[in-house]
């Protein structure tokens, strides 16, 4: 017998250290391309919530009931880029630093609501507790039930391109109110503002959209003109 011959032409398939060899390959390529899939994936996220949609953590009362503590606000990055500017009655996140917090501060972002804008003169209160913006009166049906507009009467005219802005939880926020004779006089510049808070994304038992309210829909910049 042709032993040489034999050990040649025998089947290498069934090598076992060929066969290991082969699997650990296989196994390393699986595990790479799982670590690209999830690293691709982070990348995405981190872009996503960098420039178009972030979620931010709501930790006070101050915006009941529209949102409450614990929830989480999809916050939309491109609502007022390309030249779009805040509405009354808008939910925004904004950086407070220089006018809500003075100073260094490690975590500066507040949740409000617009209730002027530039240009606006926003009063408070008439006869009946309400607030008038540039002489209308405005129904904030999205109050605190029991609340009232402000305990605190003002008098302002929002300067061009900043904000007033109130928590829905009056008599629970600490607001444009509270910084009246702070510099800046608790008006926010539009460039501090992150984004509009178009949805409630956590829990998702109240996961719903935060649409701009009928409230102002009557208000008119001074003047006349339609805005």
């Amino acid at each position: 017998m042709d032993t040489e011959a034999e050990l040649t032409e025998r089947d290498h398939s069934s090598d076992p250290d060929e066969g290991t060899a082969e699997g650990s390959r296989s196994a390393r390529s699986s595990w790479r391309g799982a670590a690209f899939a999830a690293g691709l994936g982070t990348v995405l996220l981190l872009l996503l919530s960098t420039f178009v949609v972030q979620p931010f953590l709501i930790p006070s009362r101050s915006m009941e009931p529209s949102l409450q503590v614990g929830d989480r606000v999809l916050v939309n990055k491109l609502a007022y880029r390309f030249g779009a500017e805040p509405q009354r009655g808008d939910v925004v996140v904004f950086d407070g630093t220089g006018s809500f917090v003075q100073g260094e501060p490690t975590d500066a972002d507040f949740v409000k609501r617009v209730v002027g804008v530039g240009g606006d003169r926003v009063v408070c209160c008439d006869k009946q507790g309400r607030v008038h913006v540039n002489g209308v009166a405005v129904d904030e049906a999205y109050l605190f039930p029991g609340d009232a507009p402000s305990q605190v009467p003002f008098d302002i005219v929002v300067p061009l391109e900043t904000l007033w802005v109130l928590g829905d939880h009056r008599s629970q926020s600490r607001d444009s109110r509270d910084h009246l004779g702070e510099p800046g006089g608790g008006m926010v510049p539009v460039d501090q503002v992150i984004g509009r808070a178009d949805w409630i994304g956590w829990p998702l038992s109240r996961w719903t959209s935060l649409d701009r309210p009928g409230a102002f829909s009557g208000v008119r910049p001074l003047g006349g003109a339609h805005g």
